[in-house]
């Protein structure tokens, strides 16, 4: 499975947004200049977001976005598949009741194919984005890559 930007860029962004929205909504020009990514790319990906149910939109001069939840209750898994859609490494239809496949009977690599999408589903949900909040602090105290703009 390989990321667009769309989903490492939206993670970066609402890794950003949580770390500075807990006062009041951000700007989407502060995250981009932080970031280093355009705000006009933001706003399809915020639009997503905002869709999915993930952040929340302030009109006004004090506007920006929040998020929608607490940050421990949105999972990487859950920026991934609002921006991304499916995370499965394989489609495969042998592993789908409903689209079926003429070898499922017999064919041993659906086992594969499901072991290896199973883990990366566990893998994304089991991160919270509060965790990805807490080691961006500690980076940003010995000045790594949160505190200025990092290439993933």
């Amino acid at each position: 499975m390989k990321l667009s930007t769309k989903g490492r860029y939206g993670l970066r962004a609402l890794i950003d947004l949580a770390l500075y929205s807990e006062e009041e909504a951000v700007p989407i020009s502060s995250v981009a200049a932080r970031q280093g990514i355009s705000e006009s790319y933001l706003e399809q990906l915020f639009g997503r977001l905002r869709k999915s149910g993930l952040v929340t939109s302030v009109r006004g001069a004090q506007g920006g976005y929040q998020l929608a939840k607490p940050a421990s209750d949105i999972s990487v898994g859950d920026i991934l598949r609002s921006l991304e859609g499916n995370l499965e490494a394989v489609e495969c239809p042998g592993l789908r009741e409903d689209e079926g496949c003429e070898g499922a009977d017999v064919c041993v690599t659906k086992y594969v194919w499901q072991q290896i999408n199973e883990s990366i589903t566990r893998a994304v949900d089991d991160i919270k984005l509060d965790q990805l909040v807490a080691e961006s602090r500690k980076t940003r105290e010995k000045g790594g890559c949160a505190a200025v703009k990092c290439e993933n």
